[in-house]
């Protein structure tokens, strides 16, 4: 059984739109009592009681206009902005209407202190030639454009909060898909050393070679537990990613005994640094592949840290013969390539990856990480 679709809440509520409402008319009441009394119009404040009702009416009005846009909520903006222009057109009849009953036929004498004023004000009104029709319609036109400076109001509070909704949602996009990158890249993990490693191991197994060939199992088995079993989207230390990578070069040295060291200089009080899981493993592969593996001497590869005024250092150097793969910083490879679209996934401009070989050998990768605050 299918559930139905979800509906939206409403872009404006009762009771913002009630309080626009209500403001709306306070202020036209408001301007019309300022005009009257700079005016000094006699009979101010029957005026003033007349127009209050009037006002009530008004708003009473204007909530049914607002219950008629409401029922166009979510819908596209042109045709809310049409519905508004054609709704206004009979309540700001109606307003008129109703401003025109009191004002000119409900005891209209009463509002006067001298009974024949208001007499007077219709035999001028007689005199010139206005009707009660066109009396009407001069007032719906005022309160036409009044009822759609609300409407255009009510409009741009709705249109806001739809912004901000979709804003919201593109948001909520951009970080998936932001993670799924992540994971895509975290996932990367060289095939090559995983082949390379079972070789190695059949080799360890048919040469007699047990004791090695366990250490080699122990610790290809505690590095992958390690590196997939964790989120990828989770941070690590910089000392756990370090012992991660000593039990990954740990498993390179039994395929390279001869060829392959390693050197660690982590300072005490970066150990405890936040770094994203994993961002140093490529750079070792990259290491392993161009450098040891091609070597027929022995290839140091350090691990060190540093902090500068503006930036953590971490890099991966080799002292190999020059790389046949990666040998510049402009490298399009795979690993380094990882680093960076990781690193500019994470921290976008704050981060960055530079590699450099030396023309008498070595490789060195460098990852700037901005200081934690």
């Amino acid at each position: 059984m299918f559930e139905g679709k979800i509906k939206k809440p409403p872009l404006v509520g009762h009771q913002l739109a009630f309080l626009t409402i209500v403001g709306f008319w306070l202020f036209f009441v408001l301007i019309f009592s300022l005009r009257y009394a700079v005016a000094d119009f006699p009979s101010q404040w029957e005026f003033a009681q007349t127009r209050a009702i009037v006002s009530l009416f008004g708003i009473g009005i204007t909530w049914l206009l607002y219950l008629v846009l409401r029922q166009f909520d979510r819908r596209k903006l042109s045709l809310r902005i049409s519905v508004a222009f054609v709704a206004a057109i009979p309540a700001a009849i109606a307003i008129a209407a109703i401003n025109f009953y009191f004002f000119s036929q409900y005891q209209p004498s009463d509002m006067f202190d001298d009974p024949n004023l208001a007499r007077q004000i219709k035999d001028i009104q007689e005199q010139i030639g206005i009707t009660p029709v066109q009396e009407v319609m001069e007032q719906a036109i005022s309160r036409y454009f009044f009822l759609i400076a609300w409407a255009s109001l009510y409009l741009a509070i709705g249109y806001a909060r739809e912004v901000r909704e979709a804003e919201r949602v593109a948001s909520r996009f951009a970080q998936a898909a932001q993670n799924a990158e992540l994971r895509s890249l975290r996932y990367q993990v060289n095939p090559h050393f995983l082949f390379n490693t079972l070789n190695s191991l059949s080799s360890l197994i048919i040469k007699g070679q047990n004791e090695r060939a366990e250490a080699m199992v122990q610790n290809l088995a505690s590095f992958y537990r390690t590196s997939l079993s964790s989120d990828p989207l989770e941070d690590v230390t910089l000392a756990e990613e370090v012992e991660l990578q000593q039990r990954y070069l740990e498993i390179e040295a039994i395929r390279y005994p001869r060829r392959l060291l390693t050197r660690f200089d982590i300072p005490d009080e970066l150990s405890g640094m936040i770094v994203p899981a994993l961002i140093l493993q490529p750079l070792v592969e990259n290491a392993i592949k161009h450098g040891v593996s091609h070597s027929d001497r022995p290839v140091t590869i350090e691990i060190s840290a540093r902090r500068t005024e503006s930036h953590v250092e971490i890099s991966v150097a080799d002292d190999a013969a020059p790389h046949n793969g990666e040998a510049n910083g402009e490298s399009n490879g795979i690993g380094l390539s990882n680093v960076r679209d990781r690193l500019e996934a994470r921290f976008g401009t704050k981060a960055r990856l530079t590699a450099s070989a030396d023309a008498e050998g070595g490789f060195l990768a460098t990852i700037y990480l901005p200081k934690a605050k």
